[in-house]
């Protein structure tokens, strides 16, 4: 058989090919097997391709063909190949398509039968219709979707159905190829004439939760080159299995959450997802088994969705923190559970309130204790924590204690801060306060009592130094004559006092062994009786003693003035006849005028004062109208002239009589002669031949002593006075202390020298007017006592004619002393106790002025400064005083538990050495805002009774109509819309200005009036007065005006006379340097203080050379009493001469 493909044929040439054809024929015709001819075309070539020149190949007779009726036999209505009769050459009829030909062959060989008649010869044609690679594999279906379980094993294998590709040998599938992943692998099953069948076979574990889907795509290629493919998609779904638990959201929980929650409160959503699907990935929420029951009966948990919340009390300082377990579980056949802790921190709230522990306490401290000696530990514990917890303890400021911090922050020592002084205060009351830090704050108290025990740290005091007695003179013996009082400030046996005079045995303290002292009670017996004219003062000292260990004393200078009583009549010095008896003859001549002085009566009386002032009266006389006799001086003269009718001799009786209560007297008889003028002269120079020689020298002397004396002796008995009306020994002569004065005379002392009379002011004397020998009226009176000093004068005048005089001027100043307590002017009820209710709006905030205490002090100075202080309140973080201006104002805002009513009794004390105090009671109340409006227009009721409220009426318009009213009250708040008005000071501009011109020498208290003007017509005005008081600070150091030398130094020369009295007084004037200069002067009192350097000088007696010796002779039959003679000595200096 000969095979001829369409390639061949075109490449063989003619030749060749007749020469094959011949070949072939000739072999079959000598094998006698009829010939059979092989083409082969491709498929799909198009119609009329030759296949073959059969005739050609065959060797058969082309002309022939025709008639013989050349043909394909077929079966087929429409046969693939035709042949032409003319040539023999067969023709593709039709497209062939090898696949539907030979579908189920992998060589494609159709036979095609040829006739030819007469005769008949039958040639097969074998044409084998080569195959074209004109098809791609194609699998059934584009999308596979395969469920394989998550659970497969690896290596599990799935046949996949196989592509189909009509081509055949290698265009057919030759091959698969899977895409490119990790989970699967392709693996291909040759099956021979079925085809290669591709298998997915696991290659690693399918988690579905990691990926619920796989998208694979499998390929089929042929063996073409390049090949064609054809590929389809594989959706590979994982089914679930509950190979997951739950997971929670987060690795951990922790949560912080307010102490005091409300119940049903939120504290954490916790949220845990599963992978798996359906119910295996559905999850619950429950609380861990293991949790205590005290967890589980305060916190729940939702099961739905995991919300855990409050159901039981949250108390930070019961538990902190709390550590929840938790369960997540699916509702797999087989759940699996998830544990998780869920931490709470629980955020302390300041709910508790500081405690206050007082250990180690002392009761009682001694007073003489070292600043910072421990009197108490004070532990404060605050079950809050952080800022919460933290704890700030105080205590009042103006108290000697104080808290110090220790090593422990909780632990704080009471300690004394300054020296206690038991004599001040002997009992503390410490409130301590405790308040912690938190938001709000809350504080606590405690308070304990602290009593301050005595030590012997004061002396006993006197209530008066020095201690000045009057003792009338004659005082029986035996009886207490006065006493002294000593007070100890201490307690029980250190206050326990007892008395003594002290007796050194010296000349001046010979007088206290007349004296005894009972050492209880400080009466003081004399055991003699005094003489005033013996003795006239005597001066000792009396010590008292505590009882304490050891014991302290103090000692007072008791003065005694011996007071002198009218016990001594007047005695008669002349005249004196030489019997002694009280007469005498004057001869006076006949012509003498009126007015001539016949003689003077001189007379004497040991007392002193009114008892020894003594007046003289005429208490016989022959001729009224001849002689006059002085009362006071008791000179005789005549109050005419004589005339011959006149008898030569009178006789005058004069009655010398003392001022004492029950006055005594002596009379002394004066025979006047009327003689001729040449006898009386010579009768004059008889007598004075006898006497001047004696005694016109030392009269003389005396008088120019006793007058320096007496001058002296006031300038002494004045600062005796000054000293004698203070009250206090702490301030100088000088000054006089203000005293309750009641206007009374109590004595005046009568000093007389010579014919010179001085009426000096006692130590309780009034002061002010001028000084009238003889008078029996108050001779000082002080005018006002709220002045500050008082200046006035003594005069002593003698009785000289002319008389002469001489004045002093002395300069009283009265020092404030701390005698009036201070006086409440607000609050002041109705019945004038110092009480007062103020209302105020329970909404006010804090640092609200609740009221003002005023009061008022008399004294000026530091005696009249007052500070005020809280003495009792009922709830010390409520209020708070301003020490100064005595302002009550709340410290915080007010809470609906606190009391409705406050009780604060405010004490308000001035700042002298001993102070005085008052108090005054507010009472607080507190109510709504609506009741404080109400209150406030009680207050202005008498101003706004019509003005702050209305009614309003609603009436329907029915009939009858009907109506109803109610009040309207409209409050008005205050803003602050209005400055401050001067009122004074006020310019003729309108302007705030003003001067005022004081004197520069005003007291630190100077005072001046404010007055305030409405404008109503007619205006009304009010005014007060203003004590401003300047306290002086030592800010300026001395400055030397005078005296000033030429070069700047402080240095001076001042020449005085020799004669100078003690207080020489003087002016200096300061000028400035100014064109024209202005100067200003002062006086300068210069006191010259004595110092005991002068020895006594005796006046009387004194011999004729000097020396003081004398001679009195007496008459023997005098009886006892009978003055003998009088020493007169004198002493420069101002001391008390003793005799």
């Amino acid at each position: 058989m000969l095979e001829f493909t369409m390639e061949q044929r075109r490449r063989v040439p003619r030749r060749l090919g007749q020469y094959s054809a011949g070949c072939i024929v000739t072999m079959l015709l000598l094998s006698g097997v009829s010939a059979q001819l092989k083409y082969s075309i491709s498929e799909e070539v198009n119609e009329g391709t030759v296949v073959g020149n059969i005739a050609k190949d065959l060797e058969l007779d082309k002309s022939t063909l025709k008639g013989r009726k050349y043909r394909i036999v077929s079966n087929d209505a429409e046969p693939l190949f035709r042949v032409n009769q003319d040539d023999g050459v067969l023709y593709v009829s039709q497209k062939i398509d090898r696949e539907k030909v030979c579908s189920q062959s992998s060589t494609c060989l159709l036979n095609v039968k040829t006739v030819l008649e007469n005769p008949l010869e039958v040639h097969y044609v074998v044409v084998e219709v080569l195959d074209v690679n004109d098809h791609s594999p194609v699998f059934q279906e584009n999308e596979l979707t395969l469920e394989i379980s998550e659970s497969v094993f690896s290596g599990a294998r799935f046949q996949l159905k196989a592509a189909k590709d009509p081509d055949s040998g290698r265009f057919s599938v030759q091959q698969y190829k899977l895409n490119q992943n990790d989970q699967f692998r392709l693996e291909v099953k040759d099956k021979g004439d079925d085809g290669k069948i591709p298998v997915l076979i696991v290659q690693k574990s399918l988690d579905r939760e990691t990926a619920k889907k796989h998208s694979l795509v499998l390929t089929a290629m042929d063996g073409d080159k390049p090949p064609k493919t054809g590929s389809m998609n594989i959706q590979i779904h994982i089914l679930d299995v509950n190979d997951n638990v739950p997971v929670f959201s987060s690795d951990a929980y922790s949560v912080t959450l307010r102490e005091n929650s409300p119940l049903g409160t939120t504290v954490v959503q916790v949220n845990a997802t599963d992978l798996d699907d359906g119910t295996n990935g559905e999850v619950i929420y429950s609380l861990g088994k293991s949790m205590n029951q005290q967890a589980l009966s305060t916190f729940d948990i939702n099961p739905i969705t995991g919300e855990i919340t409050v159901k039981g009390l949250i108390d930070y300082e019961e538990r902190d923190k709390y550590e929840i377990e938790i369960e997540a579980s699916d509702k797999g056949i087989a759940p699996l559970t998830t544990e998780k802790s869920v931490n709470i921190k629980i955020i302390d709230l300041n709910d508790n309130a500081p405690e206050i522990e007082v250990t180690s306490f002392s009761s009682s401290i001694p007073e003489d204790s070292r600043p910072g000696t421990t009197v108490a530990l004070i532990s404060v514990n605050d079950l809050d924590s952080g800022v919460n917890g933290k704890v700030i303890c105080s205590m009042s400021e103006d108290i000697p204690f104080t808290l110090a911090p220790t090593i422990q922050d909780t632990i704080f020592s009471l300690v004394t801060k300054y020296p206690l002084d038991r004599e001040k205060q002997s009992h503390y009351d410490l409130t301590i306060f405790a308040k912690d830090t938190g938001q709000p704050p809350l504080s606590s108290e405690k308070t304990i009592s602290v009593v301050v025990s005595d030590v012997n740290d004061n002396r006993p005091e006197f209530v008066l130094s020095p201690y000045t007695f009057y003792l009338s003179e004659a005082n029986e013996p035996g009886t207490s004559v006065f006493s002294v009082k000593a007070f100890d400030r201490d307690e029980n046996d250190n206050a326990l006092i007892s008395y003594q005079v002290v007796r050194s045995g010296k000349e001046n303290d010979k007088m206290t062994s007349f004296l005894n002292i009972n050492s209880e009670t400080g009466e003081i017996v004399a055991l003699k009786s005094f003489d005033f004219e013996t003795l006239k003062t005597f001066q000792f000292q009396v010590v008292a003693t505590d009882s304490g260990t050891p014991s302290l004393s103090s000692n007072v200078t008791v003065n005694v003035f011996i007071l002198d009583q009218n016990d001594n009549a007047p005695v008669i010095l002349y005249p004196l006849s030489s019997n002694g008896s009280a007469e005498g003859v004057e001869e006076i001549p006949r012509n003498v005028n009126a007015g001539h002085l016949v003689t003077k009566v001189r007379a004497y009386d040991a007392d002193i004062g009114y008892n020894g002032w003594l007046l003289f009266s005429l208490q016989e006389v022959t001729d009224h109208s001849l002689f006059g006799l002085d009362r006071y001086t008791g000179q005789i003269r005549t109050l005419r002239s004589f005339t011959e009718t006149d008898e030569a001799e009178h006789k005058l009786v004069i009655l010398v009589k003392d001022n004492g209560n029950v006055s005594l007297s002596a009379t002394a008889t004066v025979i006047v002669k009327l003689v001729e003028p040449k006898e009386a002269f010579a009768a004059s120079d008889v007598k004075s031949a006898t006497i001047d020689d004696e005694d016109n020298n030392v009269t003389f002397y005396l008088m120019i002593t006793l007058g320096a004396v007496s001058v002296l002796f006031i300038i002494s008995i004045i600062v005796l006075i000054a000293m004698q009306c203070s009250k206090s020994t702490d301030y100088t002569s000088k000054y006089l202390q203000e005293t309750n004065y009641d206007g009374t005379l109590c004595h005046s002392i009568q000093y007389r020298s010579g014919d010179k009379r001085y009426m000096l002011v006692g130590p309780r004397m009034s002061i002010g007017s001028t000084i009238v020998p003889g008078s029996h009226a108050n001779t000082l009176v002080l005018p006002d006592r709220r002045r500050t000093s008082e200046e006035f004068q003594v005069v002593a005048t003698d009785s000289g004619t002319p008389s002469l005089s001489s004045n002093v001027t002395v300069n009283v100043f009265i020092l404030d002393q701390n005698d009036n307590a201070p006086v409440i002017l607000y609050p002041l009820s109705s019945n004038g106790s110092a009480e007062g209710v103020e209302e105020i709006p329970r909404n006010v905030n804090a640092g609200h002025l609740v009221t003002k205490v005023r009061a008022y002090d008399a004294d000026i100075g530091y005696n009249g400064w007052l500070l005020f202080s809280l003495q009792d309140v009922s709830d010390h973080s409520l209020f708070g005083l301003d020490r100064y201006t005595g302002q009550i104002r709340t410290l915080r805002s007010f809470t609906e538990t606190d009391e409705a009513e406050h009780k604060l009794v405010i004490l308000v004390k001035d700042n002298g050495n001993v102070s005085l105090s008052a108090t005054a009671t507010v009472i607080v109340k507190l109510v709504e805002p609506k009741e404080a409006f109400a209150a406030s227009d009680v207050k202005s009721a008498a101003k706004d009774d019509d003005d702050d409220h209305f009614r309003v009426v609603a009436t329907d318009s029915g009939t009858p109509s009907l109506s109803s009213n109610v009040t309207v009250n409209v409050f008005i708040l205050d803003q602050n819309d209005n400055a401050p008005v001067i009122l004074y000071l006020l310019s003729s501009n309108g302007s705030a200005e003003g001067v005022e011109e004081i004197p520069r020498n005003v007291n630190a208290g100077h005072l001046f009036q404010v007055v305030a003007t409405d404008s109503g017509t007619p205006s009304l005005s009010s005014n007060v007065t203003v004590n401003v008081f300047i306290l002086d600070q030592n800010d300026n150091a001395p400055v030397i005006l005078y005296p000033l030398s030429s070069n700047g130094s402080a240095e001076g020369v001042e020449e005085i006379p020799r004669n100078v009295n003690a207080g020489h007084l003087f002016q200096v004037v300061a000028s400035d340097s100014g064109t024209p200069s202005l100067s200003s002067n002062v006086t300068v009192n210069v006191f010259i203080l004595d110092q005991n350097d002068n020895a006594p000088v005796i006046l009387y007696p004194l011999s004729s050379n000097g020396s003081a010796e004398g001679v009195e002779e007496i008459p023997r039959n005098v009886n006892a009493g009978h003055l003998v003679t009088k020493i007169r000595a004198y002493d420069a200096d101002i001391q008390v001469v003793m005799l």
